[in-house]
């Protein structure tokens, strides 16, 4: 069975759904962003834990959904988070 066609009679509507396409929206409330990073806590030895458990998940998931390898994925939540004035 062969793919249907469609002809296009508003132009304008589609141009602009082409676009949307394209658009990604990331939210963030204020809780997650004052969260973001651990409290510093320097007890025991060792490097001291510099961000969330929120964080590390917040990035694997848009390393997942965007298939982006781990820098990448970090990248893109710092120029987010540029944007944001964070």
């Amino acid at each position: 069975m062969a793919k249907q066609k469609f002809k296009v009679t508003n132009w304008r509507n589609y141009n602009k759904a082409l676009i949307n396409r394209g658009s990604v929206t990331f939210w963030l409330d204020d809780e997650a962003i004052q969260a973001w990073y651990e409290p510093a806590t320097h007890t025991s030895r060792g490097r001291p834990q510099r961000y969330s458990d929120l964080a590390i998940t917040t990035v694997l998931v848009v390393k997942r959904v965007f298939r982006l390898t781990l820098r990448a994925a970090q990248g893109f939540i710092d120029s987010i988070f540029a944007m944001m004035g964070v």
